[in-house]
């Protein structure tokens, strides 16, 4: 018998909490089914296995943050820095107020369990390549200074904010504070500040 919409919505609630707090890899189907309050038949017979409930979730998870932060809204952006700020403020807001969806978002796409990592890639490779696209060419209308590779300055960003998003999920707890939260947001800024506008200062003339 097929799931009602309410009960499956609860369902990947509970087990989204579990995988956001132990990982894929800790998180076994026996914990899985105690948090939905339903059998580990059940969860088999519904979803088959773990792989594909953790599938089910991400679908879901990246749904609402495409929602969220208004990725097809990405075009109207014409200064990189500034996109990356407002996208910041963004997600900022979403990780307060949906952590677990940002903890599961973050290990699938930055520390993919090595179980599902075809799957992700083979599902969502074209959205990320699309997604990696846009920003490449928001990229290109940054001026850099003469002998400043384009492309590894580019890399430099985005593994800047790669880290700086592991670090932010491994610190992430639900009783932060807002102003927590503003001040990751404050440290983002000041990472990508100095990308931008260097951090050596003009030598004094001796």
């Amino acid at each position: 018998m097929p799931l009602q919409r309410y009960e499956k919505e609860r369902i990947l609630d509970a087990c989204l909490t579990v995988f956001a707090r132990h990982g894929y890899e800790k998180t076994s189907t026996a914990m899985l089914a105690e948090a939905a309050g339903i059998s580990k038949a059940l969860i088999f017979h519904h979803y088959k296995s773990k792989k594909k409930l953790y599938l089910s979730i991400l679908d879901r998870c990246v749904e609402n943050l495409k929602t969220a932060l208004r990725i097809d809204d990405l075009i109207q952006y014409e200064d990189f820095f500034a996109a990356k700020e407002q996208i910041g403020l963004i997600k900022v807001d979403y990780l307060k107020r949906n952590p677990d969806v940002y903890k599961v978002w973050i290990e699938a796409f930055l520390t993919t369990p090595e179980e599902v990592k075809a799957e992700i890639e083979q599902k969502y490779g074209e959205l990320l390549a699309e997604r990696d696209q846009f920003w490449r060419q928001l990229f290109d209308k940054v001026p850099l200074r003469e002998g400043v590779d384009r492309e590894a300055a580019y890399r430099l960003v985005q593994m800047t904010l790669d880290g700086l998003s592991q670090k932010y999920v491994s610190m992430m707890t639900d009783d932060k504070s807002l102003d927590f939260h503003l001040h990751l947001l404050d440290e983002r800024k000041q990472f990508l500040d100095m990308i931008r506008y260097g951090i050596e200062g003009q030598r004094e003339k001796g």
